[in-house]
């Protein structure tokens, strides 16, 4: 596992799913409530990857260029960061419309239904 990760896994927790993934989940939110499209996060979610692999490198001597260690932080970023976008998104959709929409789960939202 820890060539897999490019570092052991306790590393792996404290710098990409603690410090990192709390990074994604701002980032998440302030993409969501700024309206921007998913692609924004994407983007800047493949930016932190490369910071969590750079801080792996630097802070605990983990192997900075791991394909397959960029690309599972990659993944565990963008599942935070993406939970924070969508979980969002719809808290503001509901927040800004209640005459048209209502809450529908965790992620959605759905038109209210006409009382005539």
């Amino acid at each position: 596992m820890q060539d897999l990760l490019g570092t052991s896994i306790g590393v792996y927790i404290i710098v990409v799913v603690v410090i990192m993934g709390f990074a994604a989940f701002m980032t998440g939110q302030a993409t969501a409530r700024n309206w921007k499209p998913i692609g924004q996060l994407v983007f800047a979610t493949v930016l932190l990857g490369c910071a969590s692999r750079f801080l792996v490198f630097a802070l605990y001597e983990g192997k900075l260029f791991s394909l397959s260690g960029y690309i599972i932080d990659f993944v565990v970023l963008m599942l935070i960061g993406g939970f924070a976008y969508f979980f969002t998104r719809a808290r503001c959709m509901v927040a800004q419309y209640p005459w048209l929409y209502r809450r529908a789960g965790l992620f959605g939202w759905r038109k209210q239904s006409s009382t005539k």
